[in-house]
């Protein structure tokens, strides 16, 4: 059973290179909606079967090993929606990429010495084995 040929591979990573391109704006994280108690005793949401204040829309996100919050204006809401959603997009866009340009890499053929054009025949240049730094450090004797 034999895959796509290498020209095939090629015009699906440039289709895919095209879907990437429109994309658009785009931001990671997720977009969560929250109900809060105020903690005032006399409030309405101090009642047992009351949810809370809200709801109160929240983007999250991770980068550098923190995780970031910010409470989102409703006017902001669908638009923050949508470039997460355009992330998602990216990042199973890049996947496909990644893969079909594995793909090429195994498809293409090794090229042999001669159509290097280096001349050599594989072997590593002259002077190429590693020998130390010139300089080493000598233990001294100890004082008396």
């Amino acid at each position: 059973m034999t895959g796509p040929s290498l020209p095939e591979l090629e015009t699906e990573r440039e289709g895919l290179y095209a879907q990437l391109s429109s994309v658009g704006d785009f931001r990671r994280g997720s977009v969560t909606e929250n109900y809060r108690k105020c903690g005032k005793p006399n409030c309405a949401c101090a009642q047992p079967d009351h949810p809370g204040h809200g709801p109160r829309y929240l983007w999250t996100r991770s980068a550098a090993g923190r995780t970031r919050t910010r409470q989102l204006a409703s006017a902001e809401l669908d638009k923050v929606r949508r470039e997460i959603e355009n992330y998602r997009q990216f990042v199973a866009v890049t996947e496909q990429i990644v893969q079909v340009n594995e793909a090429i890499c195994e498809a293409r053929p090794v090229p042999s010495p001669a159509a290097a054009g280096d001349g050599t025949d594989g072997a590593p240049p002259p002077g190429g084995e590693k020998r130390g730094s010139g300089t080493r450090s000598r233990r001294r004797p100890p004082r008396r």
